[in-house]
């Protein structure tokens, strides 16, 4: 796999702080929502991880909008992306 270039850093980091915030609007912490969503809070982690170079699937993200209950086309349309 190839290391990220800058562009693709800072678009993983807009990710994972959408991420982010739409978990802390639920309220929740990641062990409380990795709970009530019968997750492995572990991956919640992984998910808001800025540390990790894989970055996010659009899989992963479709299945935290179904959490969420939003779109993909919500999710990115948010300030963070434009």
């Amino acid at each position: 796999m190839s290391k990220l270039n800058k562009e693709d850093i800072e678009l993983r980091n807009k990710i994972i702080q959408r991420l982010i915030n739409l978990r802390e609007a639920t309220g929740l912490s990641q062990s409380g929502f990795a709970k009530l969503h019968d997750i492995d809070r572990q991956q919640v982690n992984r998910w808001e991880s800025f540390e990790s170079d894989r970055g996010v699937t659009i899989y992963t993200i479709q299945r935290f909008c179904t959490l969420v209950k939003i779109t993909l086309q919500e999710f990115f349309d948010d300030p963070l992306f434009k």
